[in-house]
């Protein structure tokens, strides 16, 4: 069948996709319950429940998983012999951080200048309506022609490791022959790309204590050690001067080959402020898929309005840092931990706590599903070839299924590309892409059941 109707019926349904979207956005679905109930968790899994349920899913069910939150599986029987694919997406959000900064609320989608705005738009809730917008695009042409599996990750955020522990407990379950991964994104928009590495992730949290309570500064600074202070210099020593992660005994030097990153599109796309410098060495894409990249993700602290003339007794800060392909995150964890501990100043007391980690990962180019994405991609994406890039960020469940089932293929692709501005405020999806991308799975379902039917 010529993929023209296909194309045609994945538009048709974008109204579709937006009302949708717009329902699964409106739920605050941040899996931590120090900021937003856990409700708001389970209304959303019930939600991708119920979804999956309508389109003739089986055995759909709430998976309770270790970390205490739910993902939310389902499988589509194909015809007899058919292979099965398995389709991820995750229904967690990253906080809005300041609502206020928002220009539209980031729990109501919106549209503007052609983008729809809200927290998930792109990562990931997008992801799950594309795969539902493929497949209901299939069945309007004769049909899913494998066996489809679902599951909506429901801490992905979080790094909290609840999917991966289930699967490792339950390795039936998520069986495959291929996997695509919707929660990863074009170089930028109108370029096909899928992603062949991920860097890994550890979160550790750092508290540093001096004194039995604040002091005055005037009565007692000067002498007095003062923990926030330290905790700066602790922090300040896990970079160079150049800007450049620097994790005692941990290498920070290697390149990336492939798909380059120029510099004035990066700091376009990173919306870097005039005359402010890059940090680190080497090329961009060495520096943000090739190597090692430490954030301090927040520190607590006094504001500044309503601050007092005191000297600190306590002071703690939460760290991530990124561990490209290559390193086990477990080692590179040990290694930033010991780091912290070294450096704090003064003998100061330090409590060094790790909260999450996630292994980097890397996928096999060469396998039958890439050449079905890049047909299908060909298609979607008319005049372009299907690019191969890095990403900076972490999707620990890969490398759990790449364990599980060897023989799986494991693609990445999705919306969260530079404009979406995930994790940040303002994040939105191009519907352009997610009607593309819809097409493109859909098309990928099509040509990687005929490939295995030879």
């Amino acid at each position: 069948m010529s993929p023209t109707p296909l194309a045609e019926t994945v538009a048709s349904l974008l109204p579709r996709a937006r009302t949708e979207l717009a329902e699964l956005v409106a739920f605050r679905s941040v899996a931590d319950p120090a900021q937003y109930p856990p409700s708001e968790c389970a209304a959303a899994a019930n939600w991708v429940a119920e979804a999956l349920r309508a389109e003739g899913f089986e055995d759909v069910a709430l998976l309770d998983t270790p970390d205490g939150t739910q993902s939310v599986y389902g499988v589509l029987p194909g015809p007899a012999g058919a292979p099965t694919v398995l389709l991820y997406a995750h229904y967690d959000v990253q906080p809005p951080l300041d609502e206020a900064a928002w220009v539209s609320p980031p729990f109501e989608l919106t549209e503007r200048d052609g983008r729809w705005y809200g927290r998930g738009a792109a990562d990931c809730k997008g992801g799950l309506i594309m795969h539902l917008t493929a497949l209901r695009a299939l069945r309007a042409h004769g049909g899913i022609p494998v066996t489809v599996k679902i599951v909506a990750e429901g801490s992905e955020e979080q790094g909290t490791g609840g999917l991966e522990r289930y699967a490792e407990e339950h390795p039936e379950l998520l069986a495959a022959d291929a996997v695509v991964i919707g929660d990863a994104g074009n170089f930028r928009v109108g370029l096909p790309t899928v992603t062949a590495t991920l860097r890994g992730m550890t979160l550790v949290r750092v508290r540093v204590d001096t004194l039995e309570g604040n002091l005055h500064s005037g009565q007692f600074g000067g002498a007095a050690p003062d923990a926030l202070a330290a905790l700066v210099r602790v922090l300040d020593s896990l970079r160079a001067e150049d800007g450049s992660t620097t994790v005692d005994g941990l290498a920070a030097d290697a390149s990336w080959e492939g798909l380059q990153y120029p510099e004035e599109d990066f700091r376009r796309d990173a919306k870097v402020l005039d005359g402010v410098e890059l940090i680190g060495s080497g090329t961009v894409a060495d520096r943000v898929w090739a190597r090692p990249a430490v954030t301090v993700l927040g520190i607590d602290c006094p504001p500044v309005i309503g601050a007092t003339p005191s000297v600190h007794a306590s002071a703690r800060a939460l760290i991530s840092l990124r561990v490209p392909p290559g390193t086990d995150a477990a080692a590179a964890t040990e290694l930033l931990m010991a780091h912290l501990r070294r450096h704090v100043p003064w003998g100061a007391r330090v409590e060094v706590e790790q909260i999450g980690q996630g292994q980097p990962f890397r996928a096999d180019t060469g396998s039958p599903a890439y050449t079905a994405m890049a047909e299908a991609m060909r298609v979607a994406y008319p005049g372009q070839e299907m690019q191969t890039a890095g990403m900076g960020g972490t999707i620990p469940l890969c490398n759990t299924l790449a364990g599980l089932y060897p023989k799986a293929e494991i693609l990445l692709i999705g919306l969260s590309e530079p404009e979406a501005q995930i994790h940040a405020v303002n994040e939105s999806v191009s519907p352009e892409e997610l009607e593309r991308l819809s097409l493109a799975e859909a098309l990928f379902l099509r040509n990687y059941a005929a490939s295995r039917a030879v």
